[in-house]
């Protein structure tokens, strides 16, 4: 039997075939889940709509700039209409001016902070807010964060500080959302060569360094953060609820 059989979901936040939400929408559809795709203006529509299409022609497709409201209360209007509930979703949204991931964080301006919170953590919260009327029948919110929310990883800056907010929002959406058989956890993934990734200073030397330093000598790799979010959306993660897990091939619990 197929874990996800009978599970409706929304994926935020796929760009291309090399997104981590990608990865995840792969791993759902598989495993039984029916999935609505959302993007983030033109540029992206002809990637995200052609990937969305391999699951079949009536894929609801839809525009969301997270910033605005009114797109977020649409989206979820839609997949009422569509599907009458939910049951999934993957936040894998994230933001910062480029000029914030370089130099020094000191530096970061106050429009730069206000966009990356807006736009990577806040967003979790409309999301799951947009979202909790049609999980009628209970669900799993998945949201992607990073080991720079609680260390220091150079280049990566404000968006660290966001992804802190992010993990912060996790457990107290958790908390919120609980009564109602919702829950809300976190995959901390280790680098991935992504769209967003590359963006990163020396990211490069990131995926060397956590290969040479992980205890499992290697990088993560797509298809085990697709079956990790697999697990988090199904019935076997029915007790875990405001966590953040690693999947970065052990990195996280080194000191040296």
């Amino acid at each position: 039997m197929s874990l996800l059989a009978g599970k409706i979901g929304i994926v935020f936040g796929v760009a291309n075939k090399r997104s981590i939400a990608w990865a995840i929408a792969q791993a759902w559809h598989k495993a039984g889940a029916r999935l609505a795709f959302t993007y983030q203006g033109e540029r992206l529509k002809e990637n995200v709509e052609e990937l969305a299409s391999t699951f079949g022609p009536d894929t609801l497709l839809m525009p969301c700039d997270v910033t605005k409201d009114e797109d977020i209360a649409r989206v979820f209007a839609e997949v009422g209409q569509k599907f009458g509930k939910l049951h999934l979703m993957l936040h894998s949204v994230a933001f910062a001016p480029k000029e914030a991931l370089e130099g020094e964080f000191l530096n970061t301006s106050r429009e730069a902070f206000r966009m990356a919170h807006d736009i990577s953590a806040y967003s979790l919260i409309a999301l799951a807010r947009g979202a909790a009327p049609l999980m009628t029948e209970g669900g799993s919110i998945v949201a992607m964060t990073y080991y720079g929310s609680e260390k220091v990883v150079p280049h990566y800056n404000v968006m660290g500080v966001a992804k802190a907010a992010l993990e912060a929002s996790t457990r107290y959406l958790a908390y919120d959302m609980g009564p109602k058989k919702v829950r809300v956890n976190c995959i901390s993934a280790g680098p991935v060569n992504t769209l967003a990734a590359r963006g990163i200073a020396g990211f490069m030397d990131m995926l060397k360094h956590y290969e040479a330093h992980s205890p499992l000598k290697r990088n993560v790799l797509p298809d085990e953060l697709g079956a990790t979010g697999t697990f988090l959306a199904s019935d076997g993660a029915a007790a875990i609820t405001g966590q953040v897990l690693y999947v970065d091939c052990g990195y996280q619990i080194m000191g040296m």
